[in-house]
């Protein structure tokens, strides 16, 4: 343990907290900012261990409800949590995120044993209002109605040193008849541009290599400051970011994908080919229904653009089945749009009605046997492309980044993950006699090491791999080349090269600070920040 890490005698331990997840990206970057105002407040985060076995003092469960089984979800959680709590005197449970925006109190009276309930717009107030909790004796339920703090400029707690998310707006104007987010999350908040690139700066000076931009609509960003060319701008910005190696963004919209964001997309080398478009439906008449002011040949022109400009792009998409309406020709044109964008994978999900919705009260509310079974013929079809896409792979010599966690194994080869320039996931074989170290690292693990006795064909996570595809399966892709026969490629088989990166370095730092090695006087790169990060920056007004 490292002096830094040393307990003061005599003081009282540091309260430990878990931050679980459920629901899209942006519930994941706002449960960083959660983990950052706890750790600003003095909360320690709990150990794997602990995580397992819920003995963290507090437990924030971070909601989605864009989905039918978002309650589902949670109140399974707190029914498994009722129980821990009841035998540990001091234990808190706190709910947030959209479905704590959307259900309030009802929360509480449905598990009278949750000590908070906080809303999508108040997330600053988690550390205030689990303090009054304890004092008061008494559940607090704070939701506010509008943004309070714009969440970019809270504390955060980055989950990895080598990529992570920047949201450059918040909420959605759009009004589409299936969606809650808006009336959980409120109108468009665009954040400025200097802003942005300032925390992108921040991510690279403490080891990053990969952003996502992160807006419910990225593509109409700049229209509350009036630049409806700014996400294109904001594109090929980045791509002056020295140091910033791979840049993505989710999600964009069909209705205002320009010409000009596919231009920035193929001229700015660091922005990567890949794309999530979502389609929800390949029915005009259903997209009318949706209020999704597109149609099928709109969307489909626009993959046909993005491929002429990047004939390379990995395509993904969003896909409902069964909306209310919804007639077997209607499903028909989704099975036909779906065939002719050849994407690389789909979120497909079964319609449920959400209460506070148009859709909700709909008429001709398709049966659930009829939405199951098209939901099947599309997933079938899908599957399908989606192994085509990905046999065309194969034969390709790409650079994968590493990731934390362990790869798809054999009883052959010994394998780490990674993404692809297109976002795809790759497992790479190592070179024979390397065994794949287990996560998370430990003392000995040998990514630690020095840099003069690192073994230069183990890759950690942050650094770049190049391999050959060898294998391709619908939803990952083997890179086996360096597991060739000496017949193939020599005594340590085939393509394999690693990149020692910053994100490297960065990672090696952070996980011996976090293993209390000794400083041996060596250095391993810039480390990431150990704590919260707070960029200071100000807050977006209203005008």
């Amino acid at each position: 343990m490292s002096s830094a890490t040393l307990p003061v005698p005599g003081a009282p331990a540091a309260r430990t907290y878990v931050v679980r997840t459920l629901g899209c990206q942006m519930n994941v970057h706002d449960s960083e900012h959660m983990a950052g105002l706890l750790e600003q407040a003095g909360y320690v985060r709990a150990s794997a261990a602990d995580d397992a076995a819920n003995s963290a003092d507090v437990v924030v469960i971070n909601t989605c409800a864009v989905r039918e089984n978002a309650a589902t979800r949670l109140y399974g959680n707190l029914g498994h949590l009722a129980s821990i709590k009841a035998q540990r005197p001091g234990m808190q449970i706190a709910v947030g995120g959209c479905l704590a925006q959307k259900d309030r109190g009802e929360i509480v009276e449905r598990a009278p044993y949750v000590d908070v309930v906080f809303g999508t717009h108040n997330l600053d107030a988690l550390p205030v209002l689990l303090e009054r909790a304890r004092h008061n004796a008494a559940a607090q339920v704070e939701i506010a109605e509008s943004l309070q703090v714009f969440p970019s400029t809270l504390p955060t707690r980055r989950e990895s040193v080598y990529a992570g998310w920047v949201s450059i707006s918040v909420g959605c104007n759009n009004t589409c008849t299936f969606c809650i987010v808006p009336h959980l999350r409120g109108k468009e908040r665009d954040r400025r541009p200097g802003e942005i690139l300032a925390e992108v700066q921040a991510l690279v000076d403490g080891g990053a290599i990969e952003v996502t931009l992160l807006g419910q609509n990225v593509n109409s960003y700049g229209v509350e400051f009036g630049d409806r060319g700014a996400f294109a701008k904001l594109l090929r910005a980045c791509g002056q970011v020295e140091g910033l190696e791979r840049v993505r963004f989710t999600s964009p919209h069909p209705a205002a994908f320009t010409d000009d964001v596919i231009a920035a997309m193929a001229q700015t080398p660091n922005v990567m080919p890949s794309l999530h478009m979502p389609l929800q439906s390949g029915s005009d008449r259903v997209l009318r229904a949706m209020r999704r002011s597109y149609r099928s040949e709109k969307f489909l022109g626009i993959l046909d653009r993005v491929r002429a400009a990047m004939p390379d792009a990995a395509i993904t998409t969003d896909l409902i089945v069964g909306f209310p309406g919804e007639t077997e020709e209607d499903f028909a044109e989704t099975l036909r749009v779906v065939e002719a964008s050849r994407f690389t994978s789909a979120f497909t999900f079964q319609y449920s009605p959400r209460p506070g919705t148009p859709a909700a009260t709909m008429a001709d509310q398709v049966p659930k046997d009829v939405v199951q079974e098209r939901f099947d013929r599309l997933l079938a079809l899908q599957e399908r492309v989606s192994a085509q896409e990905a046999a065309r792979q194969v034969g390709r010599t790409i650079e994968v980044l590493v990731v934390e966690g362990s790869g798809k194994k054999d009883g052959a080869t010994q394998r780490i993950s990674g993404r692809a320039p297109d976002n795809r996931l790759v497992h790479v074989a190592l070179p024979g006699g390397l065994v794949a170290p287990g996560a998370p690292a430990s003392l000995d693990d040998p990514r630690l090491a020095d840099a003069a006795d690192l073994d230069p064909r183990l890759p950690r996570p942050g650094d770049m791999v190049t391999a050959v595809v060898t294998h391709a399966a619908p939803h990952h892709l083997l890179a086996d080349s360096a597991a060739h026969s000496a017949a193939d490629g020599g005594p340590d088989g085939g393509t394999h090269a690693v990149r020692r990166t910053r994100s490297g370095d960065a990672w090696a730092a952070r996980e011996r600070t976090r293993l209390g090695a000794p400083d041996d006087g060596h250095t391993h790169g810039t480390p990431a920040p150990s704590g919260p990060v707070s960029l200071g920056l100000p807050t977006l007004l209203r005008r």
